[in-house]
């Protein structure tokens, strides 16, 4: 695979060709970050009502994304979002948070799907999956589902820059930007910053964790 990557509908037309009538595509924002939740989202999108411009949520502008994500909600079958938390991610790792926000998501989906689409790996559910490397780049329902769940977590990290304003997380959003780590550094992380993350770790005076070992599964390239 070379090149530019090209969102479209092909994973979701082949899943209809196989029988699968409702397909949902799904995502996570907020992986990498420092502080509070990850973020999850699922979205069956509705081919009568199609929308322009999807395409992963990391390539779009705030105020893009903002739009897409109103019209996702207006036009879409169904979608859902779910967040763990802090504590979650510190207690069964950031890997199988990202899993459980993703299946959370998917359990509140109504109708619920026949298919799933997700973005690079596999979650817990007897339902017929693919995991898509890049899924969120060559996928529309992975698209949907970053738009969603990106702009979700960026309005809750809105709120919880109200209450704690020294750390700038309307600007960085939790990630380990210079701003963020120096004010790591000055404060001290909050009670909802992820304790098992290195940098967190280090202002704290611990020694690293060593890496959870991980298999990704259900692949696709195709």
């Amino acid at each position: 695979m070379t090149g530019r990557l090209h969102c479209s509908s092909a994973f979701e037309r082949r899943a209809r060709r196989q029988g699968y009538a409702l397909v949902a595509g799904l995502d996570e924002a907020g992986r990498g970050c420092l502080f509070g939740p990850v973020c999850a989202a699922a979205v069956i999108l509705n081919d009568a009502r199609p929308i322009r411009g999807l395409n992963d949520s990391k390539q779009l502008l705030p105020e893009r994304r903002t739009i897409l994500a109103e019209r996702i909600r207006e036009r879409a079958v169904a979608f859902s979002i779910a967040f763990v938390t802090a504590d979650e991610i510190d207690r069964i790792n950031i890997y199988q948070a990202s899993r459980l926000a993703m299946r959370m998501a998917l359990d509140a989906l109504t109708p619920q799907p026949h298919y799933l689409l997700i973005d690079a790996l596999c979650i817990d559910s007897p339902l017929p999956q693919e995991g898509i490397i890049q899924g969120d780049e060559r996928s529309f329902s992975v698209a949907a589902a970053s738009i969603l769940a990106k702009t979700a977590r960026d309005a809750s990290m809105a709120e919880w820059h109200e209450r704690y304003p020294a750390f700038g997380f309307m600007r960085h959003k939790g990630y380990g930007t210079p701003e963020h780590l120096s004010a790591l550094s000055q404060y001290g992380p909050t009670p909802h910053h992820r304790m098992t993350f290195a940098p967190v770790r280090e202002v704290l005076g611990l020694i690293p964790l060593q890496p959870v070992p991980v298999q990704e599964v259900l692949w696709s390239e195709a």
